[in-house]
């Protein structure tokens, strides 16, 4: 009886680990990262002269 109670506590255990870890990266994904608005890629344009 000592092992099935072992047995149980431990899938209980690693089951409500697995739905920690599911709902932490569920949670990640959905967080908006604090990005400068700034482009990666800038072109120089020829400035007319008047």
């Amino acid at each position: 009886m000592h092992r099935l109670l072992a047995a149980a506590l431990t899938a209980a255990l690693a089951a409500g680990l697995a739905v920690a870890a599911a709902l932490g990266i569920v949670s990640m994904l959905n967080a908006t990262p604090e990005q400068p608005n700034t482009p990666l890629v800038t072109y120089e344009t020829a400035q007319r002269e008047r």
